[in-house]
């Protein structure tokens, strides 16, 4: 193999490994939630910096601990099972970005920068062992609602995030949770991983996630001050639309990562959403 070859599938493998797509959403997500929130460029480049490496620490941490567990069940989609980079190197990989991430976030304020850092330890102690547990759930609804109130704290004034909008990220989260495990459930099941969607069962979690999702939705929609807008109820009805869509999707193709992609609309939605809505996500102190 040629270095120059070696060089490409080492690329291509840490991008496989970071979990590209649930990455740049949430990354993009946040940098747009902060700009909506009247952040200057410079905080809402540190936003994106500070979301972006941490989610590069989760998604290379967690292909790096399932390494043995992906080989056992021989899974083609993992760049390690595929031979194109080591659990190793993604250790050293995931632990650079996460030093990264710890000093962009405390860049952007020391409260703000606490939050997201939580925020992304939670994501580590999925990976590291809550994922097996009925508590898998947890981490999600923590670390999504910590980035709400990360993108709030870092903007310029003393706003502090609407609890609403607090239990809409974590509601997504979870909603999120359920519907990407669906896919891996016996494969999962059979390595000893029996989070909260295994223990419930296929049917059941398929139910779930669309429910959890429309919860957020609904959140999102009537949290706002003063009565719906037209744009918040035709975003509320496509994202509710999009959520039942991956309730079926999950119950008619068992192995469909469709339902965790549909869950990503949902978000980007709500996102948008709350970007109409900057106004009221934060709140001054004593309102």
């Amino acid at each position: 193999m040629t270095t120059g070859t070696g060089a490409r599938r080492l690329g291509r493998g840490l991008m496989l490994a970071s979990h590209p797509a649930p990455a740049a959403v949430v990354t993009a997500l946040a940098a747009g939630l902060a700009a909506a929130l009247g952040s200057p460029a410079g905080v809402v480049t540190l936003v994106a910096v500070a979301v972006g490496t941490g989610q590069l620490s989760v998604g290379w941490s967690n292909d790096w601990i399932d390494a043995a567990r992906d080989l056992a069940v021989h899974r083609a989609d993992k760049p390690v099972v595929q031979g194109l980079v080591s659990a190793g190197t993604l250790r050293t990989a995931a632990l650079t970005a996460l030093a990264v991430c710890v000093v962009t976030s405390l860049a952007a304020g020391l409260v703000a920068g606490a939050a997201h850092l939580v925020a992304v330890a939670g994501a580590w102690a999925y990976n590291a062992r809550l994922k097996s547990t009925a508590w898998s759930w947890l981490p999600y609804a923590l670390s999504f609602g910590l980035l709400a109130v990360f993108v709030v704290l870092a903007a310029p004034g003393p706003g502090a995030p609407a609890a609403w909008a607090v239990l809409a990220a974590a509601l997504l989260g979870v909603g999120a949770h359920v519907a990407n495990t669906l896919p891996d459930l016996e494969d999962d099941a059979a390595t000893g991983v029996r989070g909260l969607p295994h223990r419930l069962g296929r049917r059941a979690s398929g139910v779930l996630a669309p429910a959890l999702l429309t919860a957020a939705v609904a959140v999102v929609v009537v949290g706002p001050a003063g009565p719906p807008t037209p744009a918040a109820w035709a975003g509320g009805a496509l994202a509710v639309l999009l959520a039942a869509g991956a309730g079926v999707v999950a119950v008619t193709r068992p192995r469909s990562r469709a339902p965790f992609a549909l869950s990503l609309c949902v978000a980007v939605v709500c996102v948008v959403l709350l970007a109409l809505a900057a106004p009221d996500i934060a709140v001054s102190p004593g309102a």
